[in-house]
């Protein structure tokens, strides 16, 4: 009906309001009014897009910038699947074809996503800054046995080394007497051993990663993942227990 498609102009002009405002989340929900009362309306289809782009933009993790979610894709996406959700995005947001307001920023937006993640060096160090969190907490895990699973993106810590935190290091040495010392923690077939020149923590990666260069989940500082043999067992002091 006609007075739908008023009542929806006004709310996609409304939104474009709130999107000055830096208001998208209201924006957001305007244009959708927009589409529920009139889904034909002209460039709506390309104004949910844009804002949907720059809300994922909002959301940071671990004070990063979420480019997958910019770029809507998972991030185990392989390269190809990468590709074809950038191209795809980069033809509904092209200034040239789509006039919304703030196409031009979201279009910059998946521009920078799609720079560093078809880098397959910078793509690496980005997944291992949004996965600081979530390895660290799988540091010392208990037996060294199956539980020890990789957390996100290949990572497993298997030892600290003698100047880092000392908390850490007296509860990997109070695993129990059936437990051995983490420094004779053995690596798993697929992975290898590697060591921060800066920090000097010890890691064990999945051997996708050998010879690339990563980010230190303890020093945060990027280092090139060259293969380390596992730290000799004579330093754990709960090798003999009372």
């Amino acid at each position: 009906m006609e007075c739908n498609k008023d009542e929806a102009t006004r709310a996609k002009e409304i939104a474009e309001k709130k999107f000055i405002a830096r208001d998208i989340a209201g924006a957001k929900k305007l244009a959708l009014k927009a589409q529920n009362l009139f889904p034909g309306l002209n460039g709506l289809p390309q104004m949910l897009l844009t804002l949907d782009v720059h809300i994922s933009a909002e959301n940071k993790i671990n004070g990063e910038a979420d480019w997958y979610g910019i770029l809507g894709v998972n991030p185990l996406a392989d390269d190809d699947t990468v590709r074809k959700q950038y191209r795809k995005l980069a033809l509904m947001l092209h200034p040239d074809k789509n006039k919304s307001i703030g196409a031009d920023g979201a279009f910059k937006l998946i521009s920078e996503a799609w720079s560093l993640l078809s880098d397959k060096t910078k793509r690496i160090a980005f997944d291992q800054k949004r996965n600081v969190k979530a390895g660290q907490q799988k540091v010392q895990p208990p037996s060294g046995g199956p539980s020890s699973s990789a957390a996100a993106n290949g990572f497993y810590s298997f030892t600290k080394s003698r100047t880092t935190n000392t908390k850490a290091h007296k509860n990997a040495t109070q695993m129990g007497p059936s437990s051995a010392p983490a420094s004779a923690h053995k690596l798993k077939p697929n992975t290898f051993g590697t060591v921060c020149h800066r920090c000097k923590m010890q890691y064990e990666y999945l051997r996708i990663y050998l010879n690339h260069n990563l980010l230190c989940p303890n020093c945060h500082e990027p280092f090139f993942a060259v293969e380390t043999p596992p730290p000799p067992s004579n330093g754990s002091k709960s090798s003999n227990p009372q």
